[in-house]
Protein backbone atom coordinates (compact mmCIF):
# COMPACT_ATOMS: atom_id res chain seq x y z
CA UNK A 1 0.00 0.00 0.00
CA UNK A 2 1.13 3.52 -0.74
CA UNK A 3 0.84 4.91 2.78
CA UNK A 4 0.50 3.51 6.31
CA UNK A 5 -2.80 3.54 8.12
CA UNK A 6 -3.60 5.79 11.06
CA UNK A 7 -3.95 4.65 14.65
CA UNK A 8 -7.50 3.67 15.57
CA UNK A 9 -9.55 5.26 18.33
CA UNK A 10 -9.59 3.27 21.58
CA UNK A 11 -13.21 4.28 22.32
CA UNK A 12 -14.58 1.88 19.70
CA UNK A 13 -14.01 -1.84 19.16
CA UNK A 14 -10.56 -1.99 17.65
CA UNK A 15 -11.00 -5.02 15.40
CA UNK A 16 -14.14 -3.52 13.87
CA UNK A 17 -12.32 -0.26 13.14
CA UNK A 18 -9.41 -2.06 11.49
CA UNK A 19 -11.74 -4.29 9.46
CA UNK A 20 -13.91 -1.34 8.37
CA UNK A 21 -10.86 0.67 7.25
CA UNK A 22 -9.44 -2.21 5.25
CA UNK A 23 -12.86 -3.02 3.79
CA UNK A 24 -13.25 0.58 2.60
CA UNK A 25 -9.82 0.45 0.94
CA UNK A 26 -10.76 -2.77 -0.87
CA UNK A 27 -14.24 -1.71 -1.97
CA UNK A 28 -13.03 1.64 -3.31
CA UNK A 29 -10.25 -0.08 -5.23
CA UNK A 30 -7.41 1.58 -3.39
CA UNK A 31 -6.31 -1.95 -2.55
CA UNK A 32 -6.90 -3.91 -5.73
CA UNK A 33 -7.95 -7.52 -6.17
CA UNK A 34 -4.94 -9.80 -6.24
CA UNK A 35 -2.92 -7.46 -4.09
CA UNK A 36 -1.29 -8.69 -0.92
CA UNK A 37 -2.05 -7.12 2.43
CA UNK A 38 0.85 -6.04 4.61
CA UNK A 39 1.94 -8.59 7.16
CA UNK A 40 0.14 -8.94 10.45
CA UNK A 41 3.05 -7.27 12.23
CA UNK A 42 3.07 -4.31 9.84
CA UNK A 43 -0.67 -3.77 10.11
CA UNK A 44 -0.47 -3.96 13.90
CA UNK A 45 2.24 -1.29 13.87
CA UNK A 46 0.37 1.00 11.46
CA UNK A 47 -2.95 0.78 13.27
CA UNK A 48 -1.19 0.81 16.68
CA UNK A 49 -3.07 -2.27 17.84
CA UNK A 50 -2.13 -5.78 18.86
CA UNK A 51 -1.65 -8.58 16.38
CA UNK A 52 -4.66 -10.29 17.96
CA UNK A 53 -6.81 -7.33 16.90
CA UNK A 54 -5.42 -7.55 13.37
CA UNK A 55 -6.16 -11.30 13.22
CA UNK A 56 -9.75 -10.67 14.31
CA UNK A 57 -10.15 -7.95 11.68
CA UNK A 58 -8.74 -10.20 8.95
CA UNK A 59 -11.12 -12.94 10.04
CA UNK A 60 -14.01 -10.55 9.56
CA UNK A 61 -12.77 -9.66 6.07
CA UNK A 62 -12.54 -13.36 5.25
CA UNK A 63 -16.16 -13.86 6.32
CA UNK A 64 -17.10 -11.08 3.89
CA UNK A 65 -15.18 -12.80 1.10
CA UNK A 66 -12.82 -9.86 0.69
CA UNK A 67 -9.53 -11.60 1.47
CA UNK A 68 -8.07 -15.07 1.28
CA UNK A 69 -5.14 -16.57 3.19
CA UNK A 70 -2.56 -18.55 1.27
CA UNK A 71 -0.45 -20.76 3.48
CA UNK A 72 3.13 -19.63 3.58
CA UNK A 73 2.42 -16.66 1.31
CA UNK A 74 0.14 -14.20 3.07
CA UNK A 75 -3.31 -12.63 2.83
CA UNK A 76 -4.53 -11.59 -0.62
CA UNK A 77 -7.38 -9.33 -1.63
CA UNK A 78 -10.28 -10.82 -3.57
CA UNK A 79 -12.57 -8.93 -5.92
CA UNK A 80 -15.39 -7.45 -3.82
CA UNK A 81 -18.88 -8.59 -4.66
CA UNK A 82 -22.18 -7.16 -3.57
CA UNK A 83 -21.98 -5.30 -0.28
CA UNK A 84 -23.02 -7.58 2.60
CA UNK A 85 -26.26 -7.43 4.48
CA UNK A 86 -26.36 -4.66 7.06
CA UNK A 87 -28.78 -4.11 9.93
CA UNK A 88 -30.08 -0.67 10.77
CA UNK A 89 -31.08 -1.03 14.40
CA UNK A 90 -30.02 2.40 15.54
CA UNK A 91 -33.61 3.63 15.23
CA UNK A 92 -34.95 0.96 17.56
CA UNK A 93 -35.27 1.07 21.31
CA UNK A 94 -33.28 -1.57 23.13
CA UNK A 95 -36.25 -3.85 23.77
CA UNK A 96 -37.40 -3.59 20.16
CA UNK A 97 -33.89 -4.32 18.86
CA UNK A 98 -33.60 -7.47 20.93
CA UNK A 99 -37.01 -8.72 19.84
CA UNK A 100 -36.17 -8.05 16.18
CA UNK A 101 -32.99 -10.09 16.44
CA UNK A 102 -34.84 -12.95 18.15
CA UNK A 103 -37.30 -12.91 15.24
CA UNK A 104 -34.35 -13.32 12.87
CA UNK A 105 -33.08 -16.16 15.04
CA UNK A 106 -36.48 -17.86 14.92
CA UNK A 107 -36.36 -18.06 11.12
CA UNK A 108 -32.77 -19.34 11.09
CA UNK A 109 -32.86 -21.70 14.06
CA UNK A 110 -35.99 -23.48 12.86
CA UNK A 111 -34.40 -24.37 9.53
CA UNK A 112 -31.09 -25.26 11.17
CA UNK A 113 -32.76 -27.61 13.66
CA UNK A 114 -34.73 -29.37 10.92
CA UNK A 115 -31.62 -29.94 8.82
CA UNK A 116 -29.66 -31.08 11.86
CA UNK A 117 -32.28 -33.73 12.58
CA UNK A 118 -31.93 -34.98 9.01
CA UNK A 119 -28.14 -34.99 8.84
CA UNK A 120 -26.73 -35.34 12.36
CA UNK A 121 -24.15 -37.95 13.14
CA UNK A 122 -23.53 -39.60 16.49
CA UNK A 123 -20.55 -37.27 16.96
CA UNK A 124 -22.77 -34.25 16.24
CA UNK A 125 -25.25 -35.32 18.90
CA UNK A 126 -22.47 -35.75 21.44
CA UNK A 127 -21.14 -32.27 20.60
CA UNK A 128 -24.60 -30.70 20.93
CA UNK A 129 -25.22 -32.37 24.30
CA UNK A 130 -21.77 -31.32 25.51
CA UNK A 131 -22.54 -27.74 24.48
CA UNK A 132 -25.84 -27.87 26.35
CA UNK A 133 -24.05 -29.15 29.45
CA UNK A 134 -21.61 -26.23 29.25
CA UNK A 135 -24.56 -23.83 29.56
CA UNK A 136 -25.57 -25.53 32.81
CA UNK A 137 -21.97 -25.54 34.06
CA UNK A 138 -21.58 -21.83 33.32
CA UNK A 139 -24.78 -20.97 35.18
CA UNK A 140 -23.83 -23.10 38.18
CA UNK A 141 -20.49 -21.29 38.25
CA UNK A 142 -22.30 -17.97 38.53
CA UNK A 143 -22.25 -16.92 34.87
CA UNK A 144 -25.15 -16.14 32.57
CA UNK A 145 -24.34 -18.85 30.03
CA UNK A 146 -24.81 -16.43 27.11
CA UNK A 147 -21.68 -17.36 25.18
CA UNK A 148 -22.30 -21.04 25.90
CA UNK A 149 -25.86 -20.62 24.61
CA UNK A 150 -24.59 -19.18 21.32
CA UNK A 151 -22.13 -22.09 21.02
CA UNK A 152 -24.93 -24.57 21.69
CA UNK A 153 -26.91 -23.25 18.74
CA UNK A 154 -23.76 -23.17 16.62
CA UNK A 155 -23.17 -26.86 17.40
CA UNK A 156 -26.63 -27.55 16.01
CA UNK A 157 -25.75 -25.51 12.92
CA UNK A 158 -22.64 -27.62 12.38
CA UNK A 159 -24.82 -30.72 12.51
CA UNK A 160 -27.00 -29.21 9.77
CA UNK A 161 -24.02 -29.57 7.45
CA UNK A 162 -24.58 -26.36 5.48
CA UNK A 163 -21.52 -24.10 5.47
CA UNK A 164 -23.57 -21.14 4.22
CA UNK A 165 -25.84 -21.33 7.24
CA UNK A 166 -22.80 -21.46 9.50
CA UNK A 167 -21.30 -18.44 7.73
CA UNK A 168 -24.58 -16.56 8.16
CA UNK A 169 -24.62 -17.34 11.86
CA UNK A 170 -20.98 -16.27 12.13
CA UNK A 171 -21.80 -12.93 10.52
CA UNK A 172 -24.74 -12.47 12.87
CA UNK A 173 -22.71 -13.55 15.90
CA UNK A 174 -22.15 -10.05 17.27
CA UNK A 175 -25.90 -9.41 17.12
CA UNK A 176 -26.90 -12.87 18.37
CA UNK A 177 -24.50 -12.64 21.31
CA UNK A 178 -25.92 -9.29 22.36
CA UNK A 179 -29.51 -10.47 22.14
CA UNK A 180 -28.67 -13.69 23.97
CA UNK A 181 -27.03 -11.75 26.81
CA UNK A 182 -30.30 -9.87 27.26
CA UNK A 183 -32.55 -12.93 27.09
CA UNK A 184 -30.31 -14.91 29.45
CA UNK A 185 -30.16 -12.04 31.97
CA UNK A 186 -33.93 -11.69 31.86
CA UNK A 187 -34.48 -15.43 32.21
CA UNK A 188 -32.10 -15.65 35.17
CA UNK A 189 -34.41 -13.31 37.11
CA UNK A 190 -37.13 -15.97 37.25
CA UNK A 191 -36.65 -19.63 38.05
CA UNK A 192 -39.61 -20.61 35.87
CA UNK A 193 -37.99 -18.88 32.89
CA UNK A 194 -34.68 -20.65 33.52
CA UNK A 195 -36.37 -24.05 33.80
CA UNK A 196 -38.36 -23.41 30.64
CA UNK A 197 -35.24 -22.60 28.64
CA UNK A 198 -33.55 -25.81 29.78
CA UNK A 199 -36.64 -27.85 28.86
CA UNK A 200 -36.87 -26.16 25.45
CA UNK A 201 -33.23 -26.92 24.72
CA UNK A 202 -33.80 -30.54 25.69
CA UNK A 203 -36.79 -30.78 23.33
CA UNK A 204 -34.69 -29.49 20.44
CA UNK A 205 -31.84 -31.89 21.17
CA UNK A 206 -34.15 -34.87 21.68
CA UNK A 207 -35.81 -34.24 18.32
CA UNK A 208 -32.45 -33.91 16.57
CA UNK A 209 -31.12 -37.02 18.30
CA UNK A 210 -34.17 -39.07 17.28
CA UNK A 211 -33.92 -37.86 13.69
CA UNK A 212 -37.32 -36.16 13.65
CA UNK A 213 -37.01 -33.05 11.42
CA UNK A 214 -40.59 -31.85 11.95
CA UNK A 215 -40.32 -32.07 15.71
CA UNK A 216 -36.92 -30.36 15.65
CA UNK A 217 -38.27 -27.45 13.60
CA UNK A 218 -41.30 -27.13 15.87
CA UNK A 219 -39.16 -27.25 19.04
CA UNK A 220 -36.77 -24.60 17.74
CA UNK A 221 -39.63 -22.36 16.61
CA UNK A 222 -41.34 -22.69 19.98
CA UNK A 223 -38.06 -21.92 21.76
CA UNK A 224 -37.69 -18.64 19.90
CA UNK A 225 -41.39 -17.81 20.24
CA UNK A 226 -41.16 -18.37 23.98
CA UNK A 227 -37.99 -16.25 24.12
CA UNK A 228 -39.98 -13.39 22.58
CA UNK A 229 -42.71 -13.93 25.13
CA UNK A 230 -40.23 -13.87 27.99
CA UNK A 231 -38.76 -10.61 26.72
CA UNK A 232 -42.25 -9.13 26.48
CA UNK A 233 -42.87 -10.14 30.10
CA UNK A 234 -39.73 -8.46 31.41
CA UNK A 235 -40.69 -5.75 33.86
CA UNK A 236 -39.67 -2.12 33.23
CA UNK A 237 -37.13 -2.28 36.06
CA UNK A 238 -35.15 -4.93 34.17
CA UNK A 239 -34.78 -2.67 31.14
CA UNK A 240 -33.97 0.34 33.27
CA UNK A 241 -31.30 -1.50 35.25
CA UNK A 242 -29.88 -4.18 32.95
CA UNK A 243 -31.65 -4.76 29.66
CA UNK A 244 -30.86 -1.45 27.98
CA UNK A 245 -27.20 -1.66 28.97
CA UNK A 246 -26.85 -5.23 27.69
CA UNK A 247 -28.70 -4.41 24.47
CA UNK A 248 -26.60 -1.34 23.66
CA UNK A 249 -23.99 -3.38 21.71
CA UNK A 250 -26.76 -4.21 19.23
CA UNK A 251 -27.27 -0.54 18.44
CA UNK A 252 -23.53 0.07 18.37
CA UNK A 253 -22.95 -2.89 16.05
CA UNK A 254 -25.57 -1.66 13.61
CA UNK A 255 -23.57 1.53 13.14
CA UNK A 256 -20.33 -0.28 12.19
Amino acid sequence: MSSPFSAVKPSLKLADQVASTLEAEIRTGRIQAGGKLPTEAVLAQQFEVSRTVVREAISRLKSLGLVDSRQGSGVYVQAPGIAPLQFDLAHAASREAVMQIVEVRRALESEVAELAAQRRTAADVLAIRAAMQRISDAVQAGGDGAEEDVEFHRAIARAAGNPFLISTLDYLARFLSGATRVTRANEARRSDFARAVTQEHECIVAAIESGNPGAARHAATEHMRNALSRIAQADPAFWAQHGARLAQPLVNASAD
